[in-house]
């Protein structure tokens, strides 16, 4: 098998990390293993890796519904006096909030965070065209990226969303808003998202049911003025738990924010002590978060990736057998016309004329197998490619079933798609082993044993 080389998604992350986080290092480094595997295999190019299936990037999204709660958070929590992202009922563009140290904030378009593999929308364009044909041009309507002189902003991304209330469902908002919470390792949900309904909080509440058990979201309360007491505020939250309990979303942390348009010092409330907590944890859960989608990748390629191929050969299997024996039985219904109008019987029983007839037949089938065979696999390698998008798929499914168009593989019964091997499996199992090791070293990094750390010696 050919070396691949190793992506440049990957040796700038292993530049990132080489410092300051051994656990990703190794983790960047595996993923590598895991590319030469689906290479091999013809899933991927040898430029690409499936490493930017995921952002390295420790991410805070922010959901909120039609008021002005979400942005008058922002303006403090952030300490700045402009209005930043996504805010207004008019806006529906997701806003990538990074940090710099330039005191005057600067707008960058979509097409910014698109094509920077750093940025968890890298290449999402792609994703909206296979969605919306044209709509992936149109990136500049969907996204922006905004620098930020907060230090709070330092070392991750909040990501401002569309007011979901505001905002009308479109396959595309729906897939941006799945994405947005599939790599957020916080989700900072302002509970006026559910003081009134629509399509897409529906499927809002549907995503957080997912990912509720994960520990990622944080429901914040916009105070009512004048009633920010002790008493008052436990009945507040306990409102608002009760409330999104009937619909299902029974896990994550209330807390409930100060009115900030009447408060003197907005920029720090003891509530935000309870954010900044949160906040200071978040590097732990991106990494958690990327060795979790390391093991998922591996898992899949046998799960998903291989068996999504492995039905499209049963389906061309079926398809060729079935139009080969629809031929045969036409040439079996000629024999017998043959038979019933002149008699051939005893030709066919010829001791010299008999196997001349059958290998005609099967100098005429062998061809016409094989042509039917590359015309229905035609057919399984479209639906295999409608398949990879609908599963937002990196692997060439089409590809890998291509490579089993050979003349054996056509001619002879197989099921297993080429490269599915033993060895190909063992290779999986070996890759699912570092990940888990990963893990545990993760684990080690915080745990302790008998007053003295896990990594200590014995």
């Amino acid at each position: 098998m050919a070396e691949k080389t190793v992506s440049k998604y990957l040796l700038n992350l292993e530049k990132q990390f080489a410092n300051d986080n051994p656990v990703l290092l190794d983790a960047a480094k595996v993923f590598h293993e895991l590319d030469q595997v689906e290479f091999d295999l013809g899933l991927i190019e040898n430029e690409a890796t499936t490493a930017n299936k995921h952002s390295w990037w420790p991410i805070v999204s922010l959901i909120g519904g039609n008021s002005t709660a979400k942005s008058r958070f922002i303006n403090s929590y952030l300490g700045t006096d402009q209005l930043l992202s996504g805010i207004q009922a008019s806006s529906h563009k997701f806003t990538v909030l990074s940090y710099n140290n330039q005191t005057t904030p600067t707008t960058l378009p979509g097409t910014a965070l698109d094509v920077d593999h750093r940025y968890p929308f890298y290449q999402v364009s792609e994703k909206i065209e296979h969605l919306q044909e044209g709509e992936g041009r149109r990136i500049n309507s969907y996204l922006e990226l905004k620098t930020v002189n907060s230090e709070r902003l330092k070392g991750k991304l909040f990501i401002d969303a569309p007011n979901v209330n505001a905002t009308s469902a479109s396959p595309v908002m729906s897939m941006l808003t799945t994405h947005l919470l599939e790599n957020s390792d916080v989700a900072l949900v302002f509970c006026d998202v559910f003081e009134s309904s629509s399509s897409l909080t529906s499927e809002l509440i549907e995503q957080i049911l997912i990912y509720q058990d994960t520990n990622k979201f944080i429901y914040l309360i916009d105070a009512p003025a004048a009633t920010f007491y002790p008493t008052k505020s436990s009945e507040i939250i306990s409102s608002w738990q009760r409330r999104l309990a009937d619909i299902g979303l029974n896990t994550g942390q209330f807390i409930l924010l100060p009115n900030q348009e009447h408060s003197t010092n907005s920029q720090n409330p003891p509530q935000f002590a309870e954010i900044d907590q949160r906040m200071a944890n978040v590097d732990h859960d991106r990494s958690y978060r990327i060795l979790n989608a390391l093991e998922k990748n591996i898992h899949d390629i046998e799960h998903v990736v291989v068996a999504e191929v492995k039905n499209g050969i049963e389906l061309w299997k079926e398809r060729v057998n079935m139009s080969s024996l629809m031929i045969l039985g036409s040439i079996a219904a000629l024999f017998v016309f043959a038979e019933i109008q002149i008699g051939i019987i005893d030709l066919l029983i010829d001791p010299v004329i008999g196997p001349l007839a059958i290998l005609t037949i099967i100098a005429i089938m062998l061809p016409l197998h094989l042509i039917m065979g590359k015309l229905q696999a035609k057919y399984i390698i479209n639906r295999l490619n409608l398949r990879q998008k609908e599963l937002n798929l990196l692997e060439n499914l089409g590809e890998l079933f291509e490579s089993n168009l050979t003349f054996s593989r056509m001619l002879f019964n197989f099921s297993e798609p080429a490269g599915w091997n033993k060895k190909t499996k063992a290779r999986l199992a070996q890759l699912s082993d570092k990940a888990k090791g990963l893990v545990q070293a993760l684990n080690d990094s915080f745990s302790t044993y008998n007053g003295r750390g896990s990594n200590s010696p014995d």
